[in-house]
Order: C-alpha cells, then structure tokens, then sequence
C-alpha cells in the first residue's frame, strides 16, 4: 500500500471514529436513521442509498429512509415526508426464503451482498431497481447492502448504498473491499446505537407511562385533582418555552436542550404524584362539613327536631289552656310558635350558606355560628339535652376561607412531602437528576414563607419556581374544583400581581408569563370561554 494510500484509509478510519461517536449521542431515533444513511454515503462516496428497519414481528423490511442525490430524492427521517414504498417481505407465501431480493437476502443470511453493476447481476430480481430507472432516468449500477446487527447478534435493519462514485473523475465504479468493510463497520457501530437508542427510548416509554399511570390514579381518586395533574406540566413547558425565547432581562441567558425540556416535563408530570396518599374526602372536601358525606344533613334533621319540639310545646300549651277556653292565650302561643319556627328556618339557612365556602367568612358570621351552636340546644338520640354544634362542627362552619380546616389544609400540604420523599428515593438517571428539586418546589415561596423547606427565590432553580407559577395560575382558573368555579383571565391575573407583591411567585417569571401571553395561550387550549375576558396593559389594573 502507498503512502497516499495508507493516508486516505487513516482518514477514513478517523471519519469512522468520529461518526459512531457522533451515532452514540444522538437521541431522536429519525435523525439517527437518517445520520447513520448519510454517514454511509459519505464515507462511501455513495449517490443513493436507503435504510431499512426489521418490522417488530421480524417478518419483513420497512423502508426508512431514501436518498438520491443525483435526482434530489429525499424521504424518511426529518423530511417529513414518508417512503411510500410496501415492506420487504422476508419469507414467500410458502415460507421459503426470499432470497430474490438482495435486501431481503442480505438480512436473511446475515452478509454483505456487493454488486458491482445490477444489470449484469443474474442472481437477484431488479425489475423494481429497473422500473425505477426507466422512470426516472437513472442508471442504477453499484449496489452494497450490509445487513446491520445488534449486540446480541439479531439483525435489525440492512443499510444499502447505490452507485459509488470515484472522487477524482465523478464516474460511477463499484464498491471497493475498503468501501464494504468500512461500511460492515458503520453498519454494526450503527446497530448498537440504534438498537441502545432504542432500548432507552422503551425505558423512557415505560416510565413515561407509569408517571401517567400515576396520574390516572390520582384521577380515579379524584376528578377534581387528575385535570391538574396534565395542565400544571403542559402549562409549566409552556412557560418554559417563553423563557428560552427571552433575549432581554434576567432570563436572556435561560436555555434548555431537549434533555433539559424533558426533565422538567417529567418533573411537572410528577409534581403532585404525593397526592395518591392524600385521603379522597379531603381532596373532594366541597363544603366545610363535609368528609365522606356533606354533613349538613345531620344539622337539618336537628332543626327539624326543634321544629318538631317547638311544635309540641305550642301544643301542649294549647290543649292545657282547653278547660278556660282562652282564644287570646292560643293565638298568643300559635304566634310564638310560628316566630320560633321562622327563627329556626333563618338559622339553617344561614349554615347552609356558611357550609359553603367563600374567599373570607365575616366574623360577624363566625360569632353567630357560635351562637347558634352554643345557645340553642336539642335533645339527641340518647335524650341528652346538648349544644346544637359539636366543636369540630363550629370549627368547620367557622372556616374563614375555603372548606378545609388547619389540620385537612396540614394534611393537603402533606403530599408535597410525599412527593419529595417518593422523588428522592428513586435511583434517577443523570439526565433526570433534578426532577424531585423541580416537583418538589412548587409549593415554597419567593421570601422563604413557603412549604416544606422554606426555601428562598435564590435557593430555587428557574425550573421550581416556573412549576410554582404554572400550579398557582391552573389552580386558580381551573372549572373543576369541587368548592370554586374557574375564574376569568383578569382576575386570575390580579390575584397573581399581588402574589409577586406579597413575595409568593417569581417575578421575573410572571413578567415573562405576562409580556409573552403565556396566559392566552393556555387559555385557549384549556379555558372555558367566558373565562377569557379582556386584560389590561397591566394586569395589577385587572
């Protein structure tokens, strides 16, 4: 070998190097069908060339990708457009082996076919190769096709190449020894990538579908909690994607790659997994006495017990005063009846209005729940004279914002630990390794008053405190929740200026919620229309 020889197959050897490490970081399975093709045709010099993937139930060939140079030919892989060509059978009709095309051969009997010139090729059918040309103007003439196999030594796809041409005077020559046993190389560097590319992409598939699994859980508990679960993530990414387009302020230095995109979807995906721990009867808590049914019953049937008890005193009263006939003293007694049952009726209305529950109870309202609950009394089931409110009751019709009370609230904000503590104990990949600190922050606060780490906006990544924004906005325009209905856009949006204000969500990451429209976006894909109103220029004015 010369020289210049050994120099160019070094090169070669080098190109080689640097493509299957090249094959070995590349994630999306069609740029990688389509860079190991065209890693092929340039090592080789090759026109053409075309990929074929096994079908999953290893019976034929699928074509993946297409190229011709020459003619401008490109299918499969990021073109978008499809190779519309049918599979390759591997087997005839009667099971015998198809070896009449070279494809097929080739991953049949697992070797490279090299062909110098097809029309003179004898042993394999080129009539579709010939119909190709005759439409087309080609001339098909070198083919090698190099079945591709795995680690454990099962092909999983053929690489061919068409038409090698000599660099020096552009004509079309076959492929040499060189040319094959560079591209058996390429061919099996190739199918380890694809094929670990592939094993990930399965992992990555599984666990995917078990963190909606999850999901799905949560949401068989709970249809007040499962929709939150799929917004906050989609929300959360698309807050994300405002914030990797910023050029200005202090996020013009904010990117993320594909893997970093992914680790914070994962991460919102996961960032109420704790909540399959939560007690249902909580989570679904529509009214103050509420658990496993809306207590407010019992409270009715007490009133109409003292309805009843006024009732009887009214005529007890009467039949007493029957021997002296006394019309003024009845009608003194039906009056103070009917006054009674008036007062009773305006008391349980006023519980059920208190059972449900609203921004801020009046106290006002909350000293008369006590009143009503201590003063009035009712003889129980067992006969005991007794207050009409038991404790926990007044506690709950009491609540001055919302239906939970402390401890329900304590057991909610429980499963943020959950989650942290479900997060933390799995073996993360490294790709991976931030999710349980992304999930895990939603729920703490800019000046450090959050739960359940305290933690500061400086001690949080961007990515926590975007999840943060994302859950606060859904929660606060979502239709589903049990106790609220959705709120409109500018509402919302005030309500989250004063939260900036006040220290509880980023404000750098509001701004970019805000000047980016994020909002509007969400808000058509997720809202119900008439909670999409007008928002100011800014929205502390809403």
């Amino acid at each position: 070998m010369g020289k210049s020889s050994a120099i160019e197959l070094f090169r070669r050897l080098e190109q080689l190097n640097q493509i299957g490490a090249a094959l070995s970081r590349e994630r999306d399975i069609e740029r990688l069908l389509e860079n190991i093709l065209e890693a092929a045709k340039a090592l080789t010099g090759a026109d053409a060339g075309t990929l074929y993937s096994m079908t999953p139930d290893g019976g034929a060939l699928r074509f993946e990708i297409m190229r011709t140079d020459s003619l401008g030919i490109r299918q499969g892989g990021t073109t978008g457009q499809r190779v519309g060509l049918p599979d390759l059978p591997l087997r005839r009709a009667d099971g015998s082996p198809n070896d009449a095309l070279v494809a097929a051969h080739a991953a049949i009997h697992e070797r490279t076919v090299n062909i110098a010139d097809v029309y003179a090729e004898a042993g394999f059918d080129f009539s579709g190769t010939r119909a190709f040309d005759q439409r087309t103007g080609y001339r098909s003439q070198s083919f090698l096709t190099v079945p591709m196999k795995n680690h454990e030594g099962a092909v999983i796809g053929v690489l061919q190449l068409i038409n090698a041409i000599d660099p020096a005077t552009g004509q079309v020559g076959p492929f040499s020894l060189e040319d094959q046993s560079l591209t058996e190389s390429l061919a099996s560097q190739a199918a380890i990538a694809l094929s670990n590319r592939l094993l990930i992409s399965q992992l990555e598939t599984l666990f995917e579908s078990f963190v909606k699994l999850i999901n799905v859980a949560i949401d068989e508990k709970s249809p007040y909690t499962g929709g939150h679960c799929e917004r906050v993530p989609q929300l959360t990414m698309m807050l994300a994607e405002a914030a990797d387009a910023t050029t200005t302020g202090p996020l013009a230095d904010f990117r993320m790659s594909e893997r970093d995109r992914y680790e914070l979807q994962m991460a919102g995906l996961l960032h109420d997994c704790g909540k399959i721990t939560t007690p249902v009867h909580v989570v679904d808590k529509a009214t103050k006495l509420q658990t496993i049914y809306d207590r407010i019953g019992l409270i009715d049937t007490r009133f109409e017990v003292l309805k009843r008890d006024a009732e009887l005193d009214a005529l007890r009263a009467q039949l007493a005063l029957r021997p002296v006939q006394d019309a003024g003293a009845e009608a003194m007694a039906q009056a103070a009846l009917q006054s009674e049952l008036q007062a009773l009726e305006a008391d349980r209305e006023f519980l059920r209005r208190c059972n449900h529950g609203s921004e801020a109870m009046q106290q006002a309202d909350q000293l008369r729940v006590r009143v009503i609950g201590t003063q009035r009394q009712w003889r129980n089931p067992e006969g005991v004279q007794t207050s009409f409110l038991s404790a926990e009751e007044m506690e709950n019709l009491t609540i001055r914002s919302g239906t939970l009370t402390q401890a329900e609230r304590d057991t909610i904000n429980y499963h943020i630990v959950a989650t942290i503590k479900m997060l933390e104990t799995l073996p993360w990949p490294r790709h991976l390794k931030n999710v349980p600190e992304y999930a895990g922050g939603h729920h703490e606060r800019m000046d450090g008053k959050g739960y359940p780490r305290g933690l500061t906006r400086a001690q949080m990544s961007w990515q926590a405190r975007m999840i943060g924004v994302a859950d606060v906005f859904e929660a606060l325009t979502a239709a589903d929740r049990p106790y609220k209905s959705g709120m409109k856009l500018s509402q919302a949006l005030g309500i989250m200026q004063r939260m900036v204000h006040n220290g509880h969500i980023d404000p750098d990451l509001f701004e970019v919620f805000v000047q980016g429209k994020v909002y509007q976006r969400y808000a058509e894909q997720f809202l119900d229309p008439e909670q999409i109103d007008a928002v100011g220029a800014s929205p502390s004015s809403a």
